[in-house]
């Protein structure tokens, strides 16, 4: 039996292409269009997710020539390359694939492609450090509508929430501590850590999302581990629509911190893209110095074979046919679907 890992990404345009970028955001604006919480139909929803695209592609353009396009691709390339060897290594046989939820190519090219390749099973893993509703599960939805819509009936596993992986979690904490070595920085010292966690809609939390959990959870273990008890949490908010999201902003917590420098960590992320490239690097990094801050971000080590190590640990159970149970693995409540399985489950109030 052959194995098919689908490593599941949002996307990001490689180019500031306007037609590309356009079709990008419509996608996700329509996608996510129940979170305004408007009754509309499919067709006053894409003509709406079409107004919001043309409004915000300018300066999304402008952030992609900024920082000479987007690196996500050949990143979700390299992390798919190393799982493959990873795992072979390991003895098993199996294909990676790469599918992305808004740009090419697609969950349903990389469905296309498995099926051509003759694989016998897949495993759906998305590359979003803490479960949310519009990204794990949504794409672990859209693997099953890709599945539905080349009428291939696969065996399919799926997994969810993975943070709580001891392997990621080292994997992180000693990133920052190499950068914190590297630019001779010592947390406490006049220097404050900064957790910048990509925002969500409020919608999503009081629908049941345990995402902001997650995000405070995993940054008090991390925090902990580098001794930094005074650290602050915010988050990268999208406000160009009419709904509420998470806070504080981290820009608010820049204004409101009292030390001398920064050094942010951007943990909702395991590729290098406009979210950190632009948003952290160059406009966060402005709020910074405005308030007289020096500014380090620490890099995301998209490639570290550590992380590619524990995204191993995660799918070997579903590889080599053992029970996912003995890997901490349980039946995820976020994403009631039976083969979904994550870490967080046993921790879940009921």
């Amino acid at each position: 039996m052959t194995t098919g890992i689908v490593l599941l990404n949002f996307g990001e345009p490689s180019e500031p292409d306007r037609d590309v970028v356009v079709d990008y955001l419509e996608r996700i604006f329509f996608a996510n269009m129940d979170i305004e919480g408007k009754e509309t139909t499919e067709k006053e929803a894409r003509a709406r997710a079409s107004k919001l695209a043309q409004r915000r592609a300018p300066g999304l353009m402008e952030e992609y020539e900024d920082i000479g396009g987007s690196p996500l691709y050949d990143h979700a390339t390299t992390q798919a390359s190393m799982l493959a060897d990873e795992l072979d290594r390991r003895g098993y046989d199996v294909n990676t694939y790469y599918g992305m939820q808004y740009t090419e190519p697609f969950i349903t090219d990389a469905v296309e492609q498995a099926r051509a390749d003759g694989v016998d099973h897949l495993v759906g893993l998305p590359i979003y450090p803490l479960c949310g509703p519009s990204t794990n599960v949504q794409s672990l939805d859209e693997l099953d509508a890709a599945l539905d819509e080349v009428g291939w009936d696969v065996p399919v596993d799926g997994l969810t929430g993975w943070h709580k992986h001891p392997g990621y979690t080292r994997c992180r904490i000693d990133n920052i501590r190499a950068f914190l070595d590297e630019n001779d920085l010592s947390l406490g010292d006049g220097t404050q850590l900064v957790f910048s966690a990509h925002g969500t809609p409020q919608y999503y939390l009081d629908e049941g999302s345990r995402y902001e959990e997650y995000v405070e959870e995993f940054c008090g273990v991390v925090a902990t581990a580098l001794d930094a008890p005074d650290y602050a949490l915010g988050y990268q908010n999208h406000e160009n629509r009419d709904v509420e999201w998470t806070e504080p902003d981290v820009e608010e917590v820049i204004e409101n911190v009292e030390a001398d420098r920064v050094v942010v960590e951007p943990v909702s992320f395991m590729h290098e893209q406009s979210e950190t490239l632009s948003e952290l690097d160059v406009e966060l990094r402005e709020e910074a110095e405005a308030e007289g801050l020096d500014f380090y971000r620490v890099p995301i080590p998209y490639d570290d074979e550590r992380f590619v190590g524990a995204l191993a640990d995660l799918v070997e159970p579903f590889v080599a046919g053992y029970d996912p149970s003995y890997a901490g693995l349980q039946q995820c409540k976020c994403r009631d679907v039976p083969g979904t399985m994550c870490l967080n489950a046993a921790h879940h109030d009921e």
